[in-house]
């Protein structure tokens, strides 16, 4: 579709960007006014890990092997989420195609999952320092190492306690588009994910004014790097991953199997902790998705029965039902769960909040086994909890080991999940692209690898 061997590509992926928050962007419609809006399929699960890897590599999960944004790792005993490393992801990426066929394209991919290990010129991905005291610190990873001194000395730290937590906003994707900004124009093919809807639609619902909010908020961010394609010709494409719906009904599969005797837990001084070694059947939650690992094929089928009987549950896919969606892949549990529409699904397996694990007062990404949506939440049954926030905030600043416990247990103030398949277009991803030649009325996810190599080759 290209015939100019020196086209650039910049593509940006709007985490949550729909159909109707694009009424308040209008600095990203106007990308579509000269080119074109299409509808844009998803996958299931409709969450980033997966959905990015179908956009880069036009396969399924099935194919591409990211059945979520996590999962038990069988090789290892251990339920792993954000992983970092690309070599996870398989088949042929979108810039193998690329180079293939215009070599020496310059690739840049900021913040894009599974960033690590990518083959591509320029990288940076979110990646905190780890101090040996226990302490955590922000910061980023990048290709090249210099680019690292370089993005922080002019943009400062990367802002990792707005990326997620309590915390998050916009500061966080302004980073981002402003490392964006500086990456580009030494690029042919820029990949840059921004995201901040997550925020709100999660915490107060699509249709919230925060919402609203939080969409004028990213179209503001995003305009000076809109502009500077524009002024440098750069052809763009914004693409989201899903849309986020209102979300009322938290379900907790793990505590029902925990109380038929199928998930097992051990204890320690930081409370009780899941036992995948010995478990029968526990679920990795992944917001309105979860894959239940069953050690005993035996015991599958009454496993299903116990969860199709559960409130919330929609449906529950065993090999064949996965198949139908492109999801049957060994890394997937031998069930899945689909959420019902406004139900979604806790990683929660105490059954007494007096046992909960330390870790699930934090936002601990990596140590909790399954999604937490309630780490955007101070605990609103706290009526101390900013000012032991504060605390814990100065004893970090002075060099002392601190926990960060202010995350509520009662998931009740969620109010937005995605995963499922979309019910409707105006409530599912949507396609923006500059390039009028290439308009269609609506994309699958599969098609958006080819559609982006076909802009640059």
């Amino acid at each position: 579709m290209s015939d100019n061997p020196n086209e650039k590509l910049l593509v940006i992926d709007v985490v949550g960007m729909t159909p109707e928050l694009l009424q308040h962007m209008p600095r990203v419609r106007q990308v579509g006014e000269s080119g074109f809006t299409a509808e844009l399929g998803t996958v299931l699960p409709a969450v980033t890990c997966s959905v990015q890897s179908t956009f880069l590599t036009g396969m399924l999960p099935r194919d591409h092997g990211i059945v979520g944004n996590g999962w038990y790792f069988r090789d290892l005993g251990e339920v792993l989420l954000w992983r970092q490393h690309n070599a996870l992801v398989r088949g042929e990426k979108l810039w193998d195609i690329v180079r293939r066929r215009r070599p020496g394209a310059k690739v840049a991919n900021i913040c894009w999952w599974y960033a690590m290990g990518t083959d591509v010129d320029t990288t940076v991905t979110p990646r905190p320092a780890y101090h040996a005291d226990g302490k955590k610190s922000p910061d980023c990873w990048t290709w090249p190492p210099e680019l690292h001194e370089t993005l922080t000395d002019q943009l400062g730290p990367f802002p990792l306690f707005t990326y997620w937590g309590p915390t998050a906003s916009i500061k966080s994707s302004a980073w981002i588009v402003a490392a964006a900004r500086k990456v580009m124009p030494d690029h042919d093919l820029t990949l840059v994910y921004v995201p901040h809807l997550d925020y709100d639609l999660q915490r107060f619902g699509p249709d919230s004014p925060q919402a609203v909010q939080a969409a004028r908020d990213v179209d503001a961010t995003l305009a000076p790097l809109l502009d500077d394609a524009e002024a440098a010709g750069v052809r763009v494409v914004l693409l989201s991953e899903y849309g986020i719906t209102p979300a009322s009904r938290p379900v907790d599969v793990n505590r029902l199997l925990r109380r038929e005797g199928l998930l097992h837990v051990h204890h320690n001084a930081t409370g009780e902790l899941l036992d995948p070694w010995t478990s029968r059947a526990f679920a990795v939650a992944d917001h309105q998705i979860a894959h239940v690992y069953i050690k005993d094929p035996a015991d599958i089928e009454r496993v299903r029965t116990l969860l199709t009987g559960l409130d919330g549950v929609a449906e529950v896919l065993d090999r064949s039902g996965q198949a139908a969606y492109g999801l049957d892949h060994e890394r997937a549990g031998e069930l899945v769960l689909v959420a019902e529409p406004e139900a979604w699904f806790t990683y929660y397996y105490w059954l007494d909040d007096a046992n909960a694990p330390d870790f699930a007062r934090g936002v601990e990404i990596h140590k909790k086994p399954g999604y937490d949506p309630a780490e955007l939440f101070l605990d609103p049954e706290d009526r101390w909890v900013k000012l032991r926030a504060a605390t814990t905030l100065a004893r970090k600043k002075a060099g002392l080991r601190y926990a960060m416990s202010v995350v509520p247990l009662d998931p009740a103030p969620v109010s937005g999940s995605h995963g499922r398949l979309p019910d409707t277009p105006e409530h599912g991803p949507v396609l923006i692209c500059s390039e009028a030649s290439a308009k269609r009325d609506r994309f699958e996810a599969t098609e958006v690898r080819d559609l982006l190599a076909s802009l640059l080759i």
